[in-house]
């Protein structure tokens, strides 16, 4: 309703409160939330927020600080490190002066995101910024985001190689393998290079290769001393959602969303989704993911499924090529089952058709926040909701924010009998999408499949707050 009232939508809001409730509403909403402790604020709901700030105005402090990270014009510099070949300009805010290069325009730009479909999905706003300003881009990424690179729009010609120091089943590391990478690399002629990552990675050993075969700029997130490796060594705050890592990198580079681009994940035109599916509608599980410690629990994927069902939803469950006996069973005879039978864009067009999607922290999570498409987020703690959470899109989070695996980046779960998600109920998925504002979509008047159990029921929040 203040969305409306100001000529907005929630995604362009955030919303500063002091309990757990606050956020969740905010969330609810598709808006941002920063939480503000007060002594009424229970530890728990600390934990549970991706955005936290001492006072009120340093959460006003930092609000503005994100929205200027993003914008080129407005960057305040900080101090220009020579190096010897050119000048490395550092910066804090993810932001650079006209005279460092605000609407700027380039010739061949190589941006890379060298990690997981995920991974690819959330730089794509960072990507679609420098496409906007580059006569082409040419994007390098790993095999387990070709399928996701394929999808954005902006890039013009992906190239697909591992990068042993990004990879996280690398081996040794080949010199013939470092060679043909590196004669990939000067075939593609780039004037400059954005070098986009997570924050736990370096971008330092492909701007070395970069350097050899002479590309003139570099720029990257790096809190390691560059050396002369980049033109633009940008500094990010830990915490920052990683779509706006993304755009803010951009910005330090000198390129920004023209103003017709809202600040959102974007997919191509993907072919329609499965027939079996049925018409839109229907809420979409996905139990799995390529890291175990982030898929839900088999018992409770299934219990989800005969709740869902059971209170009149269409569930249609996904997953990759290696969970099609996990999907079969959480479906049982009660849902669509999808397992392996669909490729990223099939999933895509899958998501793009439902009306939730229930989901770990994996890439459908991503995909439903392109769509725009409500998110049930069952997230384990094991890296920062803030900065990996479903992004400006509605959402509830389930799953307890305090768990032992919290900010372990653990890839199997390390505690015996995963509790950060096992403790979750059916019923408060089926509280989740009623928040929401998803409906069931069976009519009241078409009986429920027979076989199928009576709902749990639970309540989002707690009594009283």
């Amino acid at each position: 309703a203040a969305a409306r009232e100001l000529g907005t939508v929630p995604r362009r809001c955030v919303l500063v409160g002091d309990i757990g409730r606050d956020v969740t509403a905010a969330l609810a909403a598709g808006a941002q939330a920063v939480l503000v402790p007060t002594p009424v604020t229970r530890p728990e709901e600390i934990d549970a927020a991706g955005w936290v700030a001492p006072d009120l105005p340093a959460a006003v402090g930092e609000i503005l600080r994100r929205q200027a990270a993003v914008d080129p014009a407005t960057y305040q510099p900080a101090l220009d490190v020579p190096t010897g070949r050119t000048a490395t300009r550092t910066s804090t805010a993810g932001r650079i002066t006209t005279a460092a290069g605000a609407g700027r325009r380039a010739g061949t730009v190589l941006v890379v995101r060298a990690d997981s479909a995920g991974d690819v999905l959330v730089t794509g706003p960072g990507i679609r910024a420098v496409a906007a300003h580059a006569d082409r881009v040419v994007l390098l990424c790993g095999p387990r985001g070709r399928a996701a690179a394929d999808l954005l729009p902006g890039v013009d010609h992906v190239i697909e190689h591992r990068l042993p120091w990004i990879d996280p089943a690398p081996g040794p590391v080949d010199p013939d393998d470092i060679a043909a990478l590196t004669a990939t690399l000067a075939a593609v002629d780039a004037d400059e290079a954005v070098i986009f990552t997570s924050y736990h990675q370096s971008p330092l050993p492909l701007a070395l290769l970069l350097r050899t075969v002479g590309v003139r700029r570099i720029s990257a997130i790096s809190d390691d001393y560059p050396g002369s490796l980049l033109d633009v060594r940008h500094r990010v705050p830990v915490g920052v959602p990683e779509p706006e890592r993304a755009l803010s990198l951009a910005a330090a580079a000198g390129y920004a969303l023209p103003e017709h681009d809202e600040p959102a994940l974007r997919l191509r035109p993907v072919p329609a989704a499965p027939s079996q599916v049925g018409p839109p509608g229907y809420v979409v599980l996905h139990p799995g993911s390529a890291a175990q410690s982030r898929g839900l629990p088999p018992e409770l994927a299934a219990g989800i499924v005969r709740t869902l069902t059971a209170a009149g939803h269409r569930v249609v469950v996904t997953g990759g090529a290696d969970e099609a006996e996990l999907t079969s069973w959480v479906a049982g005879d009660d849902a669509v089952d999808l397992g392996g039978g669909t490729g990223l864009a099939e999933l895509a067009a899958t998501v793009a058709g439902a009306a939730a999607v229930v989901v770990g922290n994996t890439g459908p999570a991503h995909l439903a926040a392109a769509y725009g498409v409500p998110v049930v987020s069952l997230f384990a703690p094991t890296v920062p909701f803030g900065q990996w959470g479903p992004w400006r899109v509605p959402t509830v989070r389930l799953g307890d924010a305090a768990a032992p695996c919290r900010d372990t980046r653990a890839a199997r779960c390390p505690v015996p009998g995963h509790p950060c998600l096992s403790r979750i109920t059916p019923g408060e998925v089926l509280d989740g999408l009623a928040l929401l504002g998803v409906p069931p979509s069976r009519t009241a008047a078409e009986p429920a499949p027979a076989g199928e159990a009576a709902p749990a029921v639970a309540t989002v929040g707690r009594s009283g707050r």
